[in-house]
């Protein structure tokens, strides 16, 4: 059983034009496009309250994903989110919340958002957020852009008897560009639009071309493969041209080659233009204070980068004309 809101009252309609505009007008597009009934239906059986006992009204399922978007459109804590809703008028009326209404407090949102960890439901909203940003015409079938970049873990802290620390211990070491870090790797595959159209969520010591042969196997014939250098291998161009997939890894020089053939500049060049784009999720991530891990583990990671790619998702198509899909 959900709680329900307690309608409008006079105090609603006298701070109706109060709030703030900008991230109203900006929480109501978003509210538009996105279908929260229809993602809300796999989670509802998660909660069982209705026994004759009686039981405390759970928030609403839409309410509690609302929020956890909001968490990651805002870069906002558990503890901040329920701050905000308390003092934010905006978010409240995005909530569906009158003055009367009691919000929704830091616990709650935890355990909601362990429910879905728990059974593996973030994957499963992923592909269903995109299956209807497909429909819509959001997300380009052709055309994939694939790259990598490093989510950093807390080192941890020993505890007072020195007997143990709360590093966490899933995830590995790397170095890059001479810096090392502790922590995970995020891949993603994006559209020429910058959407993101799947992930793989690894440790940090995986080396970026691991995973692109995975997340460019459903390129369609006549698509295209955007990557960097990091990404180039012989086989891999030689099995995309033969698959009739443009190979859009940039070049690079091998053994004995002192620079790079006219060809291969340009190519470069062009390719450079594309794959620029996949750059777009990783600024906004670092935007929204995203660039660490909130857990321990690789399962609760990788669930929670989920959710982050599902948020940006939705962001990211405000800003695109949709496109008919053939």
């Amino acid at each position: 059983m959900e709680r329900k809101s307690k309608g409008l009252t006079l105090s609603d309609g006298l701070l109706a034009d109060l709030g703030g505009k900008r991230t109203a007008k900006l929480l109501g597009q978003l509210g538009a496009i996105i279908p929260f009934e229809s993602l809300a239906a796999p989670i509802r059986p998660l909660y069982d309250n209705t026994s004759t006992k009686g039981g405390r009204p759970n928030v609403p399922v839409v309410m509690m994903l609302q929020i956890l978007f909001m968490q990651r459109w805002f870069g906002l804590s558990d503890e901040m989110m329920e701050e905000a809703i308390d003092d934010r008028l905006s978010f409240r009326r995005f909530l569906g919340l009158g003055v009367d209404d009691a919000g929704v407090d830091h616990s709650t949102i935890a355990v909601f958002r362990k429910r879905l960890h728990d059974a593996d439901l973030i994957s499963e909203l992923f592909e269903q957020v995109n299956a209807h940003l497909l429909e819509q015409g959001l997300i380009l079938s052709e055309g994939t852009v694939v790259d990598a970049t490093i989510i950093e873990a807390p080192k941890g802290r020993t505890t007072q008897d020195g007997e143990g620390n709360s590093k966490d211990k899933a995830a590995t070491h790397t170095r890059k560009h001479g810096r090392s870090y502790h922590g995970y790797k995020a891949h993603i595959a994006t559209d020429t639009n910058g959407m993101i159209k799947d992930y793989i969520f690894d440790t940090a010591k995986v080396h970026d071309s691991k995973h692109i042969d995975q997340l460019i196997e459903d390129e369609p014939v006549g698509g295209a493969a955007y990557a960097d250098s990091a990404y180039m291998d012989k086989k891999r161009k030689k099995r995309l041209e033969k698959q009739g997939i443009h190979c859009g890894i940039i070049e690079r020089r091998v053994r004995g080659q002192d620079e790079l053939r006219p060809e291969q500049k340009a190519h470069n060049k062009q390719c450079a233009k594309v794959r620029a784009i996949v750059e777009m999720p990783f600024a906004w991530l670092r935007r929204a204070r995203g660039y660490r891990t909130r857990y321990r583990g690789m399962r609760k990671n990788a669930s929670d980068f989920g959710l982050w790619a599902i948020a940006y998702n939705f962001w990211r198509s405000l800003s695109i004309k949709p496109t008919i899909q053939t």
